[in-house]
């Protein structure tokens, strides 16, 4: 997966990658782009599908997307019960959708259109993922989560997560554009800080996450790189994309990144330390992903859920998993959901926010 990277960097210009798949492959510390859209049904009344659309399914392990959905590792919610994590973080950015979160550290959150979740787990945290069908109609979900390396020494970070609501992240209009500021300042507009020990929060890292919505006729402008070392990456697909591919369209989705023009479900890798680079879309509507950052430059070892250096690490820190479960999960169950709650987050047991009651829209 990384090797088509490798080449834009050893070529000294952009490379097309090959069609975006399950995973997306990525620049320098990101080491997965995950996908999901699922199309759910109306809720039962109880966060999940009418049983009767479960039948033939694997409850438990349903990763079909049969009818468009799936139910991953749920058996009545869909979503992904407690599992542990290691040596890594998630960033989980919600386009439709609510996502109920809790975690070892007795956290817990709802989050949803427009949010963006980071956790970083350090060294190890288990937390539940679960999508509840909380619409009365069709409950469609739509998100992107990343998966980030730590550094070395920052695998033995707490564990910890910070919700960045709508209403606080920045976000410009421009041009016919949107670019939301996840990561990385642009155009002036700072993000909202990340978790303490992430890579993001070294500053030499120049690690950037932009997600540009683009109408047609529409262009944005990514800035230059601030090192030569800086690998950049754009990936570009429909605003309504089916779940594994492009959508079939007479008018497929097309976006010119610079001198090339990269199709629905494709991606562009741009060599390291890129200058400033002009987007133009003379189609219909498109979602525009970009991310970047200066690689760690250290050895990476993964085996499912954890991410060290080598891996005799992984195998301590499953040994580690199996005597401690990092700690437990301090829920009544290994699925939390909080049925007909706000969007709220609640750190370490501690007071609840709700987002609304804090922030403000506030776009440039």
């Amino acid at each position: 997966m990384r090797t088509s990277l490798r080449l834009a960097q050893q070529l000294g210009k952009a490379f097309k990658l090959p069609p975006l798949g399950k995973s997306w492959p990525s620049p320098g510390p990101f080491l997965y782009v995950m996908f999901h859209r699922d199309n759910y049904p109306a809720g039962s009344g109880t966060l999940a599908p009418d049983p009767k659309l479960l039948e033939g399914r694997v409850l438990g392990n349903d990763f079909t997307h049969k009818d468009g959905w799936s139910m991953y590792m749920g058996n009545d919610v869909p979503g992904f019960p407690a599992h542990p994590h290691r040596g890594m973080e998630t960033v989980t950015i919600v386009r439709e959708g609510t996502i109920d979160h809790g975690d070892s550290t007795a956290s817990g959150a709802r989050y949803s259109v427009g949010d963006v979740q980071w956790v970083t787990a350090g060294k190890g945290v288990v937390h539940s993922e679960m999508f509840p069908l909380l619409k009365e109609d069709q409950n469609t979900l739509d998100l992107y989560q990343l998966w980030l390396n730590l550094a070395a020494d920052d695998k033995d970070a707490e564990p910890e997560f910070v919700m960045m609501w709508r209403e606080a992240i920045p976000h410009i209009q421009r041009d016919g554009a949107t670019i939301q500021v996840v990561a990385g300042e642009y155009a002036g507009a700072s993000p909202l800080a990340p978790p303490k020990r992430s890579w993001a929060a070294r500053a030499t890292s120049d690690l950037a996450a932009w997600f540009i919505d683009m109408q047609p006729n529409s262009t944005a402008t990514l800035p230059s790189t601030n090192t030569a070392r800086t690998e950049r990456t754009v990936y570009v697909h429909a605003c309504t994309p089916g779940p594994q591919g492009p959508e079939t369209s007479d008018d497929p989705v097309r976006v010119q990144v610079g001198s090339e023009w990269v199709p629905d479900w494709h991606a562009l890798s741009l060599a390291p330390g890129s200058g400033e680079v002009m987007l133009r879309n003379a189609g219909r509507p498109a979602r525009v992903l970009v991310l970047q950052s200066v690689p760690i430059g250290e050895p990476v070892a993964v085996r499912g859920p954890f991410v060290m250096n080598t891996e005799q690490e992984n195998l301590d820190a499953f040994a580690v998993y199996r005597k401690t479960k990092f700690g437990g999960f301090p829920w009544p169950s290994d699925r939390p959901t909080y049925g007909d709650s706000p969007r709220f987050a609640q750190y370490r047991g501690g007071p609840r926010e709700e987002p609304g009651k804090m922030f403000t829209a506030g776009t440039e």
